[in-house]
């Protein structure tokens, strides 16, 4: 797999953070529309959006959180939560699974996706 695995948690945590800033950013940008004063309004009305957007991604996550499975991780020893079949640790960024057939399988992401067969 191209790229550093993540645990899916923190990659939607850090989208939502992220979101939070982009809205204050758009908002922030709008103050410079001041003598226009319906660009100003569509900007902070933009800006305010994202920051409610972000609301949302951290309450679906929080609802996520609370059911995914918490695992020891072998290599750190920490507890960690596990989305999908596969995942990284929160803390160290070990691949984990729960599934005995990926044991020992390179780290993917495809493994979680529904199209994904095993092949027996």
């Amino acid at each position: 797999m191209s790229g550093k695995r993540k645990n899916k948690i923190n990659r939607i945590r850090t989208f939502a953070l992220s979101l939070v800033f982009i809205g204050f950013i758009i908002m922030y940008v709008g103050l410079y529309f001041r003598s226009y004063p319906v660009v100003m309004t569509i900007f902070m009305m933009l800006g305010f959006l994202s920051v409610i957007a972000s609301t949302v991604v951290y309450f679906w996550i929080g609802m996520l959180s609370t059911d995914s499975v918490q695992v020891q991780c072998p290599n750190c020893n920490k507890v960690t939560k596990v989305l999908g079949r596969v995942d990284a640790c929160m803390y160290c960024n070990e691949p984990l699974t729960l599934d005995k057939d990926l044991e020992g399988q390179p780290f993917d992401e495809k493994y979680n996706k529904k199209s994904y067969k095993k092949n027996s």
